[in-house]
């Protein structure tokens, strides 16, 4: 090709996110496939999304480019102003606003590996070095990371729950760290997995928020709300910060049926909460399985669990695929003796726990 694309598109790899279930099906010759792979949230959406969605509304005419009624209702339930959001099409997307708002060859960025790729792949097509810090016992190195802070930094990104790891930042450390960053490097603090959190000493980011005009909190209503097909996420920030990156946000790259299935969605806590029940019972029993069969999960937040199966995954993700089961290979994730197994309904993962230890048994002769 003679087209002259910018050089780092060449070393570019797509992102995989996995066969869809009626694919697999034809390719194995199988009538029933579990998708446990991608973290979605196993209970759908709310009833009150999906009589909103059978009230689909005119599509021939442009969404509300600013997301209004969507934009109140979440400064309402947030309790922040209506400035201090802006919205995409998932959260995804405003990861690629940031980068493309703040990065560029003469820039540096900082994350933890493994954790969400879009932050590397984003920076990467915008020439940013990126300075990748290991985690630490499966979790962020908050000090380490802030380490690596220099003069050319330009953004912290903090996956907390981290995915792939499912593990989280406490409240104390991630203070100390935000004393650590300079005020003119921001903080991207990754909520997609929030909505699940247990833990009593998870950070409050939104109270920061006062504190620290450089922090910035993402979320996603893909996960816990169940409207990841949707594809809509937002970000809460500094009013001024925010009004600076309107203007790179695409009109209309948020679709009505979207915006109404989000606040739809934001008004049914009830559901929410049902969900953080179930995923919580039914993770308590995937973790003691695992250890029954000499499996380590590591302690998660979010609704799934990283598991070292102590040989290669992609041995094991084949094994489970055969047998109509579908999870995450470590081997892309960054943990190569490593499975990730999304969090099901109790039924599946019945299917799932009766499948794994049918290959356990079949390894064991």
């Amino acid at each position: 090709m003679k087209l002259k694309m910018k050089p780092v598109v060449d070393d570019l790899k797509p992102y995989e996110p996995g066969k869809p279930i009626e694919v697999v099906k034809e390719e194995l010759g199988l009538d029933s496939v579990i998708k446990m792979a991608s973290n979605e949230n196993p209970h759908g959406s709310s009833q009150v999304v999906q009589k909103q969605l059978e009230q689909a509304g005119t599509p021939n005419l442009y969404p509300d480019g600013h997301a209004r009624e969507l934009r109140q209702a979440v400064a309402h339930y947030l309790q922040v102003e209506d400035g201090q959001l802006l919205f995409g099409a998932g959260s995804d997307e405003v990861i690629l606003l940031l980068c493309r708002a703040m990065l560029s060859a003469q820039t540096n960025t900082v994350m933890a590996t493994p954790t969400f790729s879009q932050y590397k792949q984003n920076a990467a097509v915008e020439g940013a070095r990126i300075i990748e810090v290991p985690l630490k016992d499966g979790v962020h190195d908050l000090d380490a990371m802030a380490d690596c802070i220099d003069d050319d930094t330009r953004i912290m990104w903090v996956c907390n729950p981290n995915n792939p790891s499912g593990t989280y930042v406490d409240a104390s450390d991630f203070s100390a760290f935000m004393k650590r960053v300079p005020s003119d490097v921001l903080v991207v603090m990754d909520e997609a997995y929030g909505e699940y959190v247990e833990a009593d000493d998870y950070p409050n980011s939104l109270e920061m928020l006062n504190t620290y005009e450089n922090l910035l909190i993402l979320r996603t209503f893909s996960k816990m709300y169940g409207l990841a097909g949707l594809r809509i996420g937002y970000a809460v920030g500094a009013e001024s910060f925010i009004s600076k990156l309107e203007p790179l946000r695409p009109p209309f790259n948020t679709t009505t049926l979207a915006q109404k299935a989000a606040i739809a969605a934001l008004d049914d806590q009830g559901f929410v909460h049902d969900c953080r029940e179930k995923n919580l019972r039914e993770k308590k029993k995937l973790e003691v399985f695992f250890k029954d069969n000499r499996c380590f999960p590591y302690p998660s937040e979010a609704n799934f669990l990283l598991v070292d199966v102590g040989i290669n995954g992609d041995r094991v993700f084949d094994a489970l695929l055969h047998r109509g089961i579908i999870v995450r290979s470590g081997e892309a994730l960054g943990f190569p003796n490593c499975i990730r197994v999304s969090i099901g309904t109790e039924k599946e993962n019945e299917q799932f726990m009766a499948s794994f230890a049918e290959w356990i048994q079949a390894q064991n002769g």
